[in-house]
C-alpha cells in the first residue's frame, strides 16, 4: 500500500463515524483530575477504555501508581518490533478540567458528545481526549497499512494529572528513562496557530506563579474615621506591582527580561499571523514590549500578568479601609530567562523601589523548552505535514501556553515535536469545550503520514540526528 492510500484509511475513520463513536465513548469517562473523587473514573479510562485498544494494537501495557502519592494512575504501553529501529514516545493525558455542567450552553452536557455542524462539544473533546484520540487512530491505521509492521518501535505514555500540573510526572519519568527511551518525542495537546492552518511546535514557554500580599493590620477600620490616616495596602500593592510592569505591559524588573530574540527563532516567526479568527479578541497592539510583532510576543518574548487581585470583598463592598490585599501573578518565559532567581529578582526590584513590607510567595512553577528550527526532526516533520496536506505548516519554535515538555526535553532529553489538532477558540478549561470536526480529519492524515514517514525514513533521520546538532535556543 501506497501512503496516499493509509492517508485514505485513516480519514475514513472520520467519514465513517468511528472516530467519533470513540471519542463519544472517552468523554463520557468524568476524569475530572482536580475532583479527588473522580480518581476512579481515571482508572477506569485507562483499563478499560486504552489498555484493551492498545493491547489489539500489540502493545504491552502497564498501568502504575502516581510516585507522587495521588490517586493519578500512569499508562505505559509499549510496542517493540527490533531493538534495531528507531523509537518514537507517544503521550497524551486523559483528565481534564472540571466539566462545570451548569454553564455550558444550548442543552449541552460535557459528559455527552454533541454535535453540531463543525464543532464537536464535549469535556476533552480538544483537551486531551480528542487529539490522542486522533493520534491512536491514525497509529492504528497506520499499522494496518503497512501490513502489521509499523517500522519503527513506539511507547505511549498517558497520563491522568495534566491539568493539576502532573504531579510526580518528572519523577516518574526519571524512574522509568530507559523504558521512556526513544529518539523523538511526538504529541499532539494545545492550539494551532489558526483553524485553517496546519501547526507544529517544539516547546513550550514556562510559566511561574507567584502571590503578592500586603498585610497593613488585622482588621479592617471605618473609611470615614481612618481615611487619610490608616495605610491603605491595596493602593500600595497596586504601586508596587506598577514597578514590576508598566501601564501597558512592558515589564520593568531586567532579571526577568528575556534574552534577545535568536535569529532563527524570529525568521520561523516571521510569516505567522497570531489572531483574526472570528472568536478571537482583538489585539491591542499598544500593549507589551515595544517594537515586536504579535506573533514575537506571545511566542518570543515573556510576558507578565496580574492574575487575581483582592482587597475587602468586591462582591459587598463595605467602608472600611482593608487590612490586607493580595495579588496572583504570572510570568510566562521563553529559554533563556532567569526564572529560578524570580524570588530573588522581585525581591531587590520590590525592596529598591520602597515597597520592602509587600511578601512574596512563589507558587506553581515550570521550565521552558525550545528546539532549534533547523534540527533535521523539525525540517523531517514540516515537509511530511506539508505533503499530506498540500499546506506549509506554521513553525512555532515553542507554545505560548505550557506544557510539561521541559519532562521530555530536558530530563529524557529528547526532539520534542507538537502538531496540536485543536485551535485558539476551542474553548478548552471553559463551556462548551469544542474540536472542530474539520481538523480532526486533517489531524488524521497529517499523523498517518508522521507514522508512515517515520517507518520509511526513521532510520535515515537518526543517523542525521546524531550527525547535526540540535541544539535548543
Amino acid at each position: 500500500m501506497i501512503r496516499e492510500q493509509a492517508i485514505l484509511h485513516a480519514t475514513q475513520a472520520y467519514d465513517d463515524g468511528s472516530l467519533q463513536a470513540e471519542l463519544a465513548r472517552r468523554v463520557a469517562y468524568q476524569t475530572e483530575s482536580e475532583e479527588p473523587g473522580q480518581a476512579s473514573c481515571q482508572h477506569a479510562y485507562l483499563n478499560d477504555e486504552l489498555v484493551p485498544q492498545l493491547e489489539r494494537l500489540g502493545f504491552t501495557c502497564r498501568v502504575h501508581p502516581n510516585p507522587a502519592g495521588v490517586d493519578l494512575p500512569i499508562l505505559v504501553a509499549q510496542r517493540i518490533e527490533s531493538p534495531s529501529l528507531p523509537g518514537v514516545l507517544l503521550y497524551g493525558h486523559g483528565d481534564v478540567v472540571r466539566g462545570n455542567a451548569a454553564k455550558w450552553d444550548a442543552g449541552r452536557d460535557p459528559w455527552r458528545l454533541r454535535v453540531e455542524g463543525d464543532r464537536w462539544y464535549g469535556r476533552g473533546t480538544a483537551d486531551n481526549k480528542g487529539q490522542h484520540t486522533i493520534n491512536l487512530a491514525a497509529l492504528r491505521q497506520t499499522l494496518h497499512a503497512r501490513g502489521g509492521k509499523l517500522g519503527f518501535n513506539a511507547t505511549w505514555l498517558i497520563e491522568t494529572g495534566e491539568e493539576a500540573g502532573s504531579p510526580g510526572l518528572a519523577a516518574f519519568c526519571e524512574a522509568q528513562r530507559e523504558t521512556l527511551a526513544a529518539d523523538v518525542f511526538i504529541a499532539s495537546d494545545g492550539p494551532r496557530l489558526a483553524a485553517a492552518r496546519p501547526t507544529l511546535f517544539m516547546g513550550s514557554r514556562g510559566a511561574v506563579n507567584f502571590e503578592l500580599s500586603l498585610r497593613a493590620r488585622e482588621r479592617g477600620y471605618h473609611s470615614g474615621n481612618w481615611g487619610g490616616l490608616l495605610a491603605n495596602p491595596a493602593i500600595i500593592l497596586s504601586h508596587a506591582i506598577a514597578t514590576l510592569v508598566d501601564a501597558r505591559g512592558r515589564i520593568l524588573v531586567p532579571g526577568l527580561r528575556p534574552p534577545p530574540i535568536p535569529a532563527a527563532v524570529a525568521a520561523a516567526l516571521a510569516d505567522l499571523e497570531v489572531g483574526g479568527g472570528p472568536d478571537d479578541p482583538a489585539i491591542d497592539h499598544d500593549w507589551g514590549e515595544p517594537g515586536l510583532s504579535p506573533s514575537e510576543q506571545v511566542f518570543g518574548w515573556n510576558s507578565l500578568d496580574v492574575l487575581t487581585f483582592g482587597a475587602g470583598d468586591p462582591a459587598k463592598p463595605v467602608n472600611a479601609i482593608p487590612p490586607v490585599a493580595t495579588a496572583w501573578c504570572q510570568l510566562r518565559f521563553v529559554v533563556g530567562t532567569d526564572w529560578r532567581a524570580l524570588e530573588r529578582h522581585v525581591r531587590a526590584h520590590l525592596d529598591a523601589a520602597g515597597f520592602a513590607d509587600v511578601r512574596i510567595r512563589v507558587g506553581m512553577q515550570a521550565g521552558a523548552t525550545r528546539l532549534s528550527p533547523d534540527s533535521p526532526w523539525v525540517r523531517w516533520a514540516a515537509a511530511s505535514i506539508e505533503r499530506s496536506t498540500g499546506l506549509r505548516p506554521a513553525l512555532l519554535p515553542n507554545l505560548g501556553g505550557s506544557l510539561p515538555n521541559d519532562i521530555f526535553a530536558d530530563l529524557l532529553g529528547l526532539p520534542t515535536l507538537w502538531v496540536p489538532h485543536s485551535y485558539p477558540a476551542c474553548a478548552q478549561h471553559a463551556p462548551n469545550e469544542h474540536l472542530l470536526g474539520s481538523v480532526a480529519r486533517e489531524g488524521l492524515a497529517i499523523m498517518a503520514g508522521l507514522f508512515w514517514d517515520l517507518g520509511d525514513q526513521g532510520l535515515a533521520l537518526r543517523q542525521a540526528a546524531a550527525e547535526t546538532a540540535s541544539p535548543t535556543l
